[in-house]
């Protein structure tokens, strides 16, 4: 574990020497005017943001049982938590999941429903994305633009439909079986437990799984929160005096989301953002101290939402240390009243 937090150091360290060396190369000056330009967007796209994210915790929050299920209001909630470590800390930008996860046991969640409900939600989100992406690629064909870029594009996303295959069929029969192979190889009373909770986190898969129309309402949501995050690139572009259509700013969007997902290895995909939007900007003109500026517009969303996040990640954990501790202390008086 330490070693991968080394290694998201260094990556997250790198990413942000080569948004120095972008900027640096498009000129800051070029740069920091194209920013300042935005001016009265900024808090439009911190609005549209704020829609995106909170669309996303319903769409996740659909994937609960209706039982006793989480309340909306915490879902969202712990969903701004989540996109906010993934977009402000030197992980991957699957850490948030994982806290999120932990999170809802905070809220009587049962750890493996928990577990089940971050994997099934990441695997809609990337679903999503991908049609997302295929969209983009398709109104990209459609405006005429260079097919090279359409090429690679498709390459991309031919290259992504396998892996997130794989993911869905590790969550299956197969994927139980696999991991109860290889725990049941090893020796000792923690495995034993290990395989316990491994059959719990499936059982909660399989008890998602099979209610379908669940599973279709929260991929309709995540993909109505994609397409409004495109209205991200088409505030800041208009203020910024481009004033380009719905498409290309769909086609901007949704490949730089493809580009981000790809880059999930990357602590906020710091550096490949920066350079997928150049390239994509490129395409319909847009020079690239323009495509910087819109990174930076988007990373002072990142920002602006993602610090209210931290700062409740640490009250719902100062909270839960607290319950902790006196419940410790309650336990001796207890023993000496019975």
């Amino acid at each position: 574990m330490g070693a991968l937090k080394h290694v998201g150091v260094a990556a997250w360290c790198a990413g942000i020497a080569a948004c120095i060396g972008l900027t640096a190369w498009s000129g800051i000056d070029a740069v920091g005017n194209a920013v300042a330009s935005v001016g009265w967007g900024m808090p439009f796209v911190v609005l549209t943001r704020a829609a995106t994210v909170s669309v996303a915790g319903a769409g996740w929050w659909l994937l609960f049982p209706a039982s006793g299920r989480l309340r909306l209001r915490a879902a969202v909630l712990l969903r701004f938590v989540r996109e906010a470590v993934n977009a402000l800390s030197p992980l991957t930008q699957v850490g948030g999941d994982i806290i999120g996860a932990r999170l809802l046991t905070f809220w009587a969640v049962p750890g493996p429903l928990a577990a089940a409900s971050i994997i099934i939600d990441v695997l809609m989100q990337a679903v999503t994305q991908l049609l997302f992406a295929a969209l983009g690629l398709v109104t990209l064909i459609t405006l005429g633009a260079d097919m090279s870029v359409a090429g690679i594009a498709a390459a991309g996303l031919a290259l992504a439909v396998p892996m997130l295959g794989g993911f869905h069929l590790a969550q299956r029969g197969g994927g139980h079986r696999i991991l109860h192979f290889v725990l049941g190889r090893l020796k000792g009373d923690g495995n034993w437990r290990a395989l316990g909770t491994v059959d719990a986190v499936y059982q909660c898969l399989s008890m998602i799984y099979a209610r379908l129309s669940s599973l279709a309402a929260s991929s309709l949501v995540h993909m109505v929160g994609w397409l409004i995050g495109v209205a991200e690139v088409s505030i800041v572009l208009g203020c910024m005096g481009h004033l380009g259509t719905i498409g290309e700013a769909l086609v901007i969007e949704s490949l730089v989301q493809a580009v981000r997902g790809a880059a999930f290895a990357i602590p906020s995909a710091l550096g490949a953002q920066e350079a997928g939007l150049i390239l994509l900007c490129g395409i319909f003109g847009i020079p690239p101290d323009q495509a910087l500026s819109l990174s930076l517009i988007k990373r002072a969303a990142d920002l602006v939402l993602g610090v209210p996040g931290l700062v409740a990640l640490q009250i719902l954990e100062g909270e839960r240390l607290t319950a902790n501790y006196s419940r410790r202390e309650a336990q001796p008086q207890t023993s000496l009243d019975r």
